[in-house]
């Protein structure tokens, strides 16, 4: 009998993985409803600093265009990858959804910690289902880790948040799929894995990312069952990769002599990356924006040591495969996520720095799950729950009070750029964006601007952006003849840089030289045919020239491209009336008053045109109206005299006269009025007063 319930007794199941018992993913722990929103809030108030926080460095960029916040505008943003900053769609889709029901930035800010809480949550779902120990752990970390501020803070990397969202979403169902085989839950996964690649290629890595849970699991891999469903998600996977590789060489401008690296160096630089991101989610201390760029060079010897330190570590971790897979498993997920990144392709940030906190918010999650694990396991073997709660708030705590302290720096661009070049004096980035910024700016804050622009210069003395700003600071200081070459130095280095000759343009034809400034212009519209304000300046330029039939081709592109632009549409009445087409004028005129009714400026110039029509009565009430927002504008108070004395209340015009010598003081500009007045006073018999101002015009 003893024999027989031997050999009846099922074996013990072999413990393939830590805290893994089968193949099949489970679910504990508490409630899950209840964990995530604890999720949410935690991230919610550690990221307070930046609930209302301003745009930073490419942020404008990425935040849809008023000129895409149309239908025909949306479709675009799929058909056209010139169309937003990067061509990513369904990031793109978000970004135009949230245009329309926000009103400020906050809007972009809680969806992105609303998504990155949601990560950390789908993150822990996943864990669990694995009874992976310290899942909460894990979610906490993640959630809270300061590594994670950049993406999180900042508004342009909704496309990392998002992307996370839809990858750990993909993976979530793939293992359902995994489980049941069920087609729902593989267009599911296929389905959400598009969406991913759609908000950010990064997730390209998905596939072999499954794969590398499925080895874990199983410590096999089978062709039919594990590799041939996920040849769909290669294929979609490297087609978007390679998509998105040739629109950062070709049209972001990933290219030039900043990536002229040997293919030895780029394997080199790959070792020390990996290092690199690893050391900042164990110590995650001086984390900044922007890194300093290594110089790398095969010639150094030391340099070799990264690579082969993590040749070591991941054979050593291959050989203790047979004891536990999961160290191998999470190392094999770090790097092979890291790959679009490490640097063996171009991508545009390389020429600022090899390095960039965003660009491991997936990869982290694989030394986030087994640092976790191992913590736990450490604390207590048996892995309870009540453990793992106390381990995330022990954890929870510290981690995001650095959270918190960091993502101060993410408030508005200036502190953010200060703050980067006190940790990193010589970061490009930060001196010219600083520069930047600050020549938007009061006039207070130009020369500090010059400054930045000039410290660029000193590190760098072929940087292209430093050169167009050292020209845009002598542009803003009215020295265009010493402007000039600036600009032309940066086009000589980067012809394709439409700023700078847009630039160009601006300092010519302020000097006069109207031919070279056209020509520089159209230039600048050459490489970027969709910059409003090149054509605005343009059209200027050649209405001078009266050249006006050009002119107003290129205004009534401006306006299609941006139809809210008031003072696009007052040039383009400017221009109509100064062409001689009266009625064209005044209707521009009014549809520029339609979408800014308190400007002054249009009143008077619908009132010139309405008057030259003689609509007399009608041009009264536009300068009347020109008055009310430009009470003190002489010339506009001279031009509603003239209709007043037009219509024949002489003593209204004569008030009026009288008031604009109260404002013009310098004897030149007042001699034109004295003689108006000495015309008026003539004609209603006031001749004494008449040829008081006669004398004094003839002054």
């Amino acid at each position: 009998m003893a024999a027989s319930r031997n050999q009846t007794r099922r074996k013990p199941a072999r413990r393939n993985e830590v805290g893994a018992t089968s193949s099949r993913p489970q679910a504990y722990g508490p409630n899950l409803l209840l964990w995530y929103a604890v999720l949410v809030t935690a991230t919610f108030v550690v990221y307070r600093p930046v609930w209302h926080g301003g745009l930073l460095w490419d942020d404008e960029a990425h935040i849809i265009a008023e000129t895409l916040r149309t239908w025909s505008g949306l479709a675009r943003l799929w058909t056209d990858f010139t169309a937003s900053q990067q061509y990513y769609p369904v990031a793109g889709t978000a970004f135009w959804i949230i245009g329309h029901l926000s009103g400020d930035t906050f809007g972009y800010h809680a969806v992105n910690i609303l998504l990155h809480a949601t990560s950390a949550f789908l993150f822990t779902v996943i864990l669990q289902r694995w009874k992976v120990p310290g899942a909460l752990l894990a979610g906490a970390i993640y959630a809270l880790h300061p590594v994670n501020v950049e993406s999180v803070a900042w508004i342009s990397e909704l496309k990392n948040t998002l992307s996370g969202v839809c990858y750990l979403g993909a993976f979530l169902a793939y293992l359902r799929f995994d489980t049941g085989r069920g087609r729902g839950a593989y267009s599911l996964a296929l389905g959400l894995f598009v969406l991913a690649l759609g908000s950010k290629t990064v997730t390209a890595t998905l596939p072999a990312a499954i794969l590398v849970a499925l080895w874990w699991q199983r410590g096999r891999l089978e062709w039919r069952r594990d590799v041939f469903p996920l040849i769909p998600y290669f294929a979609i996977g490297i087609a978007a990769g390679v998509g998105t590789a040739w629109i950062e060489y070709h049209w972001v401008g990933a290219k030039g002599s900043q990536f002229d690296v040997s293919f030895v160096e780029r394997i080199m630089l790959a070792g020390r990356v990996v290092w690199f991101y690893a050391l900042t989610i164990v110590w995650p201390a001086n984390l900044m924006f922007n890194y300093p760029r290594w110089v790398v060079d095969a010639s150094v010897w030391w340099q070799y040591l990264f690579l082969i330190a993590l040749a070591g570590a991941l054979a050593g971790l291959f050989a203790f495969r047979h004891r536990t897979r999961a160290p191998l498993a999470a190392a094999l997920f770090f790097v092979g996520t890291l790959f679009p990144v490490l640097g063996l392709f171009n991508v545009y940030p390389f020429r600022f720095s090899f390095v960039a906190d965003h660009f491991q918010y997936l990869a982290c999650l694989g030394l986030i799950a087994g640092l976790a694990a191992a913590i736990t396991l450490a604390a207590n073997r048996r892995r309870s729950l009540p453990l793992d709660l106390a381990l995330a708030a022990a954890f929870a705590v510290p981690l995001g009070v650095m959270t918190f302290q960091y993502s101060r720096y993410f408030a508005d661009a200036e502190t953010l750029y200060r703050e980067t070049i006190a940790r990193n004096p010589s970061s490009h980035l930060a001196h010219g964006n600083l520069a930047a910024k600050l020549f938007d700016g009061p006039p207070s804050g130009w020369a500090e601007a010059a400054q930045h622009a000039r410290a660029v210069l000193a590190f760098d003395p072929d940087n292209v952006a430093a050169h167009n700003l050292t020209g845009v600071g002598l542009q803003r200081s009215g020295r265009h003849l010493e402007a000039i070459p600036e600009f032309q130095r940066a086009i000589a280095l980067d012809p394709e840089l439409a700023e700078a000759h847009y630039n160009l343009g601006l300092s010519l034809a302020e000097m006069g030289r109207a031919d070279e400034a056209i020509a520089a212009y159209q230039r600048s519209l050459e490489i970027y045919p969709q910059n409003v304000k090149t054509l605005h300046n343009l059209a200027n330029v050649l209405r001078t020239q009266k050249r006006y039939a050009e002119a107003l081709a290129l205004l009534k592109k401006a306006v299609a491209i941006d139809p809210d632009a008031a003072d696009i549409r007052l040039n383009f009445a400017d221009t109509l009336q100064a062409s001689g087409d009266l009625n064209g004028a005044i209707e521009a005129y009014q549809a520029a008053l339609g979408r800014r009714p308190d400007w002054g400026e249009a009143w008077n110039n619908l009132g010139i045109a309405l008057r030259r029509t003689g609509r007399t009565a009608e041009a009264r009430q536009a300068f009347e109206s020109a008055v009310r927002f430009l009470p003190d504008a002489p010339r506009v108070l001279i031009n509603l005299a003239a209709v007043y004395a037009d219509a024949g209340d002489g003593e209204k015009a004569v008030s009026l006269y009288e008031r604009v010598l109260t404002l013009v003081r310098e004897p030149a500009a007042a001699a034109p009025v004295h003689q108006q007045l000495g015309v008026l006073l003539t004609k209603l018999g006031r001749k004494a007063e008449a040829a008081k101002h006669f004398a004094a015009a003839g002054k």
